[in-house]
């Protein structure tokens, strides 16, 4: 190798293999050996603190918001003890673990929705229409769906002791191990049901059509 082009070697071997572009002093990226420190970068929001507020409606125990638009809205294990969503719209909610302990959902759009696994004791929920909701695993005890639509509902292994049916609609509904103790389902109207290990002890059933009064 010619003595004339050591130097250039001596210095490419010595140079660094990447340099960063000198952007001024307070920008310049700085790394120490054993640096553990670095940014984590997230592509999520930072959660909201406070309660959720959605159409106007601060969604909390005891909020009053009759007629709010929650429809295909994710209120999974809200705590709306005591709320009143009478003639809410709530068409395909997703309530799963919801708490809805003495909630007002009378006349209530709740078609779809999803409310397995909630806490819904003393929900009081007459005329609401029901159609298709998923209530299974709920704990239903001393609720009221009177005049309710419970259509192709699904209440599998509910606990709704002494709930109220009157006059309510079952038909096509997946009952199967639905514990109705002491529950009123006076004129109510049963009909193709999943009844599979249903428990009627003590129902109530004067007029009911569809009842399994020889239970």
């Amino acid at each position: 190798m010619s003595r004339s082009i050591l130097p250039l070697v001596a210095m490419l071997l010595t140079a660094p293999l990447f340099a960063l572009p000198q952007v001024g002093q307070a920008e310049a990226v700085r790394l120490t050996a054993g640096q553990t420190d670095y940014p984590v970068i997230v592509d999520t929001e930072t959660p909201a603190v406070g309660p959720l507020i959605i159409d106007g409606c601060t969604l909390e125990p005891g909020a009053v918001c009759p007629g709010v638009d929650l429809s295909h809205t994710d209120l999974s294990g809200i705590n709306l003890n005591g709320a009143d969503l009478s003639g809410a719209h709530m068409a395909r909610v997703d309530l799963t673990g919801a708490q809805l302990r003495g909630a007002d959902v009378s006349g209530a759009d709740l078609r779809g929705a999803k409310m397995h696994m909630a806490q819904m004791p003393g929900l009081v929920a007459v005329g609401a229409d029901l159609t298709g909701a998923n209530l299974e695993g709920t704990r239903l005890a001393g609720a009221d769906f009177t005049d309710a639509n419970l259509t192709a509902a699904t209440l599998e292994a509910a606990w709704a002791p002494k709930t109220r049916f009157v006059r309510a609609t079952l038909v096509a509904a997946n009952l199967s191990e639905t514990k109705f103790y002491n529950a009123d389902m006076a004129q109510a109207t049963l009909g193709d049901n999943n009844n599979r290990f249903t428990v009627w002890l003590g129902v109530h059933m004067e007029g009911c059509t569809g009842c399994p009064v020889d239970w």
